[in-house]
């Protein structure tokens, strides 16, 4: 699979409002399936579990068994990865634009 393949799975999981929630929920710790369905009371188990198949394909989840428990940990360098391609660079670009518009208008007279 390519990188730009790896992109679009990432974009694609990050797309939804559903699965960024289930990310945030994944930030501080490991969560079980089950734990996940509680965060979300008008969904049902098997939409859930749809949403966490897309956040592993894009390998944002993984998922880690123990017995019958599913523990899912979230896996943020895919995140990185888009920040480091994109947003940083991105980010950079636009401050130095800003701070090269202050310094003109700081030398103009009065």
């Amino acid at each position: 699979m390519s990188i730009t393949d790896e992109f679009d799975r990432i974009f694609k999981a990050l797309a939804s409002r559903v699965r960024r929630q289930i990310l945030d929920d994944l930030k501080d710790q490991p969560l079980t399936t089950g734990a996940l369905c509680g965060h979300f009371p008008d969904i049902d188990r098997c939409t859930v579990m749809q949403h966490l198949k897309v956040l592993e394909e894009a390998g944002l989840v993984i998922a880690e068994r123990r017995g019958r428990t599913r523990w899912n940990h979230l896996n943020a360098m895919p995140i990185q990865d888009i920040h480091d391609r994109w947003i940083g660079p991105h980010a950079a670009a636009a401050t130095a634009r800003l701070a090269r518009f202050r310094h003109g208008l700081e030398k103009l007279p009065g």
